[in-house]
Protein backbone atom coordinates (compact mmCIF):
# COMPACT_ATOMS: atom_id res chain seq x y z
CA UNK A 1 0.00 0.00 0.00
CA UNK A 2 1.21 3.48 -0.89
CA UNK A 3 -0.14 6.68 0.63
CA UNK A 4 0.10 9.80 -1.51
CA UNK A 5 -0.98 13.45 -1.72
CA UNK A 6 -2.44 15.50 -4.55
CA UNK A 7 -3.60 19.13 -4.75
CA UNK A 8 -6.91 19.72 -6.55
CA UNK A 9 -8.83 23.02 -6.45
CA UNK A 10 -6.35 24.32 -3.85
CA UNK A 11 -7.20 21.42 -1.53
CA UNK A 12 -4.53 18.92 -0.52
CA UNK A 13 -6.06 15.46 -0.62
CA UNK A 14 -4.70 12.22 0.75
CA UNK A 15 -5.25 8.90 -1.03
CA UNK A 16 -4.15 5.27 -0.78
CA UNK A 17 -3.18 2.90 -3.59
CA UNK A 18 -3.28 -0.89 -3.29
CA UNK A 19 -1.95 -3.42 -5.81
CA UNK A 20 -1.69 -3.29 -9.58
CA UNK A 21 -4.10 -3.94 -12.41
CA UNK A 22 -7.42 -2.53 -13.60
CA UNK A 23 -8.20 0.61 -11.52
CA UNK A 24 -10.97 0.35 -8.95
CA UNK A 25 -11.91 3.63 -7.23
CA UNK A 26 -13.67 3.61 -3.84
CA UNK A 27 -15.51 6.61 -2.36
CA UNK A 28 -16.12 6.35 1.38
CA UNK A 29 -19.12 7.61 3.33
CA UNK A 30 -19.74 10.58 5.62
CA UNK A 31 -17.53 10.75 8.75
CA UNK A 32 -15.38 8.01 7.21
CA UNK A 33 -12.01 7.79 5.46
CA UNK A 34 -9.80 5.64 3.24
CA UNK A 35 -8.53 3.85 6.33
CA UNK A 36 -11.91 2.24 6.98
CA UNK A 37 -11.89 0.67 3.51
CA UNK A 38 -8.34 -0.64 3.75
CA UNK A 39 -9.23 -4.30 4.45
CA UNK A 40 -11.65 -4.43 1.52
CA UNK A 41 -9.06 -2.73 -0.70
CA UNK A 42 -6.41 -5.27 0.27
CA UNK A 43 -8.70 -8.19 -0.60
CA UNK A 44 -9.59 -6.68 -3.98
CA UNK A 45 -5.95 -5.89 -4.74
CA UNK A 46 -5.11 -9.59 -4.38
CA UNK A 47 -7.21 -10.21 -7.50
CA UNK A 48 -5.18 -8.05 -9.89
CA UNK A 49 -6.99 -4.79 -9.25
CA UNK A 50 -5.37 -1.48 -8.45
CA UNK A 51 -7.58 -0.07 -5.72
CA UNK A 52 -7.48 3.68 -5.13
CA UNK A 53 -9.20 5.13 -2.07
CA UNK A 54 -9.06 8.89 -1.46
CA UNK A 55 -9.85 10.71 1.76
CA UNK A 56 -12.58 12.90 0.33
CA UNK A 57 -12.27 16.67 0.97
CA UNK A 58 -13.25 17.35 4.58
CA UNK A 59 -12.49 13.82 5.78
CA UNK A 60 -9.54 11.74 6.93
CA UNK A 61 -6.22 13.43 6.14
CA UNK A 62 -7.60 15.64 3.37
CA UNK A 63 -8.24 19.35 3.79
CA UNK A 64 -11.74 20.79 4.04
CA UNK A 65 -13.30 22.71 1.16
CA UNK A 66 -13.00 26.48 1.50
CA UNK A 67 -16.70 26.98 0.78
CA UNK A 68 -19.90 25.02 1.38
CA UNK A 69 -19.76 22.36 -1.33
CA UNK A 70 -22.74 20.59 -2.80
CA UNK A 71 -22.71 17.06 -4.23
CA UNK A 72 -22.08 18.63 -7.64
CA UNK A 73 -18.90 20.24 -6.31
CA UNK A 74 -17.69 16.85 -5.12
CA UNK A 75 -18.46 15.40 -8.57
CA UNK A 76 -16.28 18.01 -10.27
CA UNK A 77 -13.53 17.50 -7.69
CA UNK A 78 -13.68 13.77 -8.43
CA UNK A 79 -13.46 14.41 -12.16
CA UNK A 80 -10.25 16.40 -11.66
CA UNK A 81 -8.92 13.77 -9.25
CA UNK A 82 -9.39 10.99 -11.81
CA UNK A 83 -7.59 13.06 -14.46
CA UNK A 84 -4.57 13.62 -12.23
CA UNK A 85 -4.11 10.14 -10.80
CA UNK A 86 -2.25 7.61 -12.99
CA UNK A 87 -4.50 4.81 -14.38
CA UNK A 88 -7.70 6.75 -13.59
CA UNK A 89 -7.44 8.99 -16.63
CA UNK A 90 -9.05 6.28 -18.75
CA UNK A 91 -11.89 4.00 -17.61
CA UNK A 92 -12.26 2.39 -14.18
CA UNK A 93 -14.58 0.61 -11.75
CA UNK A 94 -16.32 2.98 -9.32
CA UNK A 95 -17.75 2.15 -5.88
CA UNK A 96 -19.52 4.56 -3.58
CA UNK A 97 -20.69 3.87 -0.04
CA UNK A 98 -23.42 5.92 1.67
CA UNK A 99 -22.60 9.61 1.02
CA UNK A 100 -19.88 8.49 -1.41
CA UNK A 101 -22.55 6.58 -3.29
CA UNK A 102 -24.51 9.78 -3.86
CA UNK A 103 -21.89 11.49 -5.93
CA UNK A 104 -20.59 8.22 -7.40
CA UNK A 105 -24.07 7.94 -8.94
CA UNK A 106 -24.00 11.57 -10.11
CA UNK A 107 -20.51 11.07 -11.53
CA UNK A 108 -21.69 7.99 -13.44
CA UNK A 109 -24.52 10.05 -14.94
CA UNK A 110 -22.35 12.93 -16.09
CA UNK A 111 -19.16 11.03 -16.98
CA UNK A 112 -20.64 7.64 -17.89
CA UNK A 113 -18.04 6.96 -20.59
CA UNK A 114 -15.35 6.73 -17.90
CA UNK A 115 -17.05 4.19 -15.62
CA UNK A 116 -16.75 0.51 -16.54
CA UNK A 117 -19.10 -0.56 -13.78
CA UNK A 118 -20.76 1.18 -10.83
CA UNK A 119 -21.13 -0.35 -7.37
CA UNK A 120 -23.55 1.37 -4.99
CA UNK A 121 -23.13 0.13 -1.42
CA UNK A 122 -25.83 1.36 0.97
CA UNK A 123 -25.80 4.52 -1.14
CA UNK A 124 -27.64 7.60 0.13
CA UNK A 125 -29.21 8.42 -3.21
CA UNK A 126 -32.75 8.57 -1.91
CA UNK A 127 -33.24 11.66 0.24
CA UNK A 128 -36.98 11.65 0.74
CA UNK A 129 -38.22 14.73 2.57
CA UNK A 130 -39.53 12.96 5.62
CA UNK A 131 -40.92 14.95 8.58
CA UNK A 132 -37.84 14.08 10.66
CA UNK A 133 -35.42 15.40 8.00
CA UNK A 134 -37.41 18.60 7.58
CA UNK A 135 -37.38 18.96 11.37
CA UNK A 136 -33.57 18.57 11.55
CA UNK A 137 -33.00 21.04 8.73
CA UNK A 138 -35.38 23.69 10.05
CA UNK A 139 -34.31 23.41 13.67
CA UNK A 140 -30.61 23.66 12.79
CA UNK A 141 -31.42 26.99 11.16
CA UNK A 142 -33.54 28.21 14.05
CA UNK A 143 -30.97 27.30 16.71
CA UNK A 144 -28.43 29.63 15.05
CA UNK A 145 -30.73 32.60 15.69
CA UNK A 146 -30.02 32.41 19.43
CA UNK A 147 -26.23 32.44 19.13
CA UNK A 148 -25.94 35.73 21.09
CA UNK A 149 -27.59 34.34 24.27
CA UNK A 150 -25.20 33.46 27.14
CA UNK A 151 -26.58 29.92 27.39
CA UNK A 152 -26.34 29.27 23.64
CA UNK A 153 -23.40 26.83 23.61
CA UNK A 154 -24.78 24.76 26.49
CA UNK A 155 -28.24 24.66 24.90
CA UNK A 156 -26.80 23.80 21.47
CA UNK A 157 -24.73 20.87 22.77
CA UNK A 158 -27.65 19.52 24.82
CA UNK A 159 -30.07 19.84 21.92
CA UNK A 160 -27.88 18.10 19.35
CA UNK A 161 -26.78 15.40 21.77
CA UNK A 162 -30.20 14.39 23.06
CA UNK A 163 -32.67 15.58 20.42
CA UNK A 164 -30.74 15.15 17.17
CA UNK A 165 -28.42 12.41 18.42
CA UNK A 166 -28.92 10.27 15.29
CA UNK A 167 -27.96 13.10 12.98
CA UNK A 168 -24.38 13.48 11.68
CA UNK A 169 -24.92 17.23 11.97
CA UNK A 170 -23.93 17.04 15.63
CA UNK A 171 -20.54 15.52 14.82
CA UNK A 172 -19.27 18.09 12.33
CA UNK A 173 -18.17 21.69 12.71
CA UNK A 174 -17.40 24.79 10.66
CA UNK A 175 -17.94 24.61 6.92
CA UNK A 176 -18.73 20.88 7.12
CA UNK A 177 -22.05 21.68 8.82
CA UNK A 178 -23.14 23.72 5.83
CA UNK A 179 -21.93 21.01 3.47
CA UNK A 180 -23.89 18.40 5.44
CA UNK A 181 -27.12 20.38 5.05
CA UNK A 182 -26.57 20.64 1.29
CA UNK A 183 -25.78 16.92 1.04
CA UNK A 184 -28.94 15.74 2.80
CA UNK A 185 -31.03 18.04 0.63
CA UNK A 186 -29.85 16.41 -2.62
CA UNK A 187 -32.33 13.70 -3.63
CA UNK A 188 -31.48 11.60 -6.70
CA UNK A 189 -34.82 9.78 -6.87
CA UNK A 190 -35.68 11.25 -10.26
CA UNK A 191 -32.12 11.17 -11.64
CA UNK A 192 -31.22 7.52 -11.10
CA UNK A 193 -33.00 6.58 -14.33
CA UNK A 194 -30.23 8.45 -16.16
CA UNK A 195 -27.58 5.94 -15.05
CA UNK A 196 -26.69 3.87 -18.12
CA UNK A 197 -23.55 2.07 -16.92
CA UNK A 198 -23.80 -1.51 -15.54
CA UNK A 199 -24.66 -1.18 -11.85
CA UNK A 200 -24.53 -3.54 -8.89
CA UNK A 201 -26.33 -2.47 -5.71
CA UNK A 202 -25.22 -4.01 -2.41
CA UNK A 203 -27.21 -3.53 0.81
CA UNK A 204 -27.65 -4.95 4.29
CA UNK A 205 -31.21 -5.84 5.24
CA UNK A 206 -30.63 -4.47 8.77
CA UNK A 207 -29.39 -1.07 7.63
CA UNK A 208 -30.93 1.56 9.93
CA UNK A 209 -29.35 4.58 8.20
CA UNK A 210 -30.21 3.90 4.56
CA UNK A 211 -33.32 1.68 4.80
CA UNK A 212 -33.61 -1.45 2.69
CA UNK A 213 -36.61 0.19 0.99
CA UNK A 214 -34.15 2.63 -0.58
CA UNK A 215 -32.24 -0.29 -2.08
CA UNK A 216 -35.35 -1.48 -3.88
CA UNK A 217 -36.19 2.03 -5.11
CA UNK A 218 -32.63 2.44 -6.42
CA UNK A 219 -32.82 -0.97 -8.11
CA UNK A 220 -36.12 -0.12 -9.78
CA UNK A 221 -34.85 3.24 -11.03
CA UNK A 222 -31.57 1.99 -12.54
CA UNK A 223 -32.32 -0.08 -15.61
CA UNK A 224 -30.83 -3.60 -15.68
CA UNK A 225 -29.14 -3.10 -12.30
CA UNK A 226 -28.45 -6.03 -10.00
CA UNK A 227 -29.47 -5.96 -6.33
CA UNK A 228 -27.57 -7.99 -3.72
CA UNK A 229 -29.00 -8.04 -0.21
CA UNK A 230 -26.78 -9.32 2.61
CA UNK A 231 -28.84 -10.88 5.43
CA UNK A 232 -28.15 -9.52 8.90
CA UNK A 233 -25.83 -6.77 7.64
CA UNK A 234 -26.14 -3.14 8.70
CA UNK A 235 -24.86 0.09 7.19
CA UNK A 236 -21.11 -0.40 7.69
CA UNK A 237 -20.75 -3.52 5.59
CA UNK A 238 -17.14 -2.71 4.69
CA UNK A 239 -15.98 -2.94 8.31
CA UNK A 240 -18.35 -5.61 9.65
CA UNK A 241 -18.91 -7.80 6.59
CA UNK A 242 -15.54 -7.20 4.94
CA UNK A 243 -14.97 -10.59 3.30
CA UNK A 244 -18.56 -10.82 2.05
CA UNK A 245 -18.43 -7.36 0.46
CA UNK A 246 -15.13 -8.13 -1.26
CA UNK A 247 -16.53 -11.46 -2.48
CA UNK A 248 -19.71 -9.87 -3.89
CA UNK A 249 -17.71 -7.18 -5.67
CA UNK A 250 -15.33 -9.68 -7.26
CA UNK A 251 -18.23 -11.91 -8.35
CA UNK A 252 -19.75 -8.97 -10.25
CA UNK A 253 -16.76 -7.46 -11.98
Amino acid sequence: MEEKKVVIQDIEANYKVFGEGKPFLILHGWRSSSERWQKVAELLAEKRLQVIVPDLPGFGKSEEPKTAWSIDNYVEWLNEFTQKIPNLNEDFYLLGHSFGGTFAAKFAIKYNQRVVKLFLVAASCIRLKTPSKKFIYNVSRIVKIFYFFPFYEVFRKYFYKFVLRRSDYFYVSGIMKEIYLKVIADDLSQKLTSIKVPTTIIWGDKDDLTPIEHAHITHEKIRDSKLIIIPGAGHNLHSVNTEIIAEKILENI
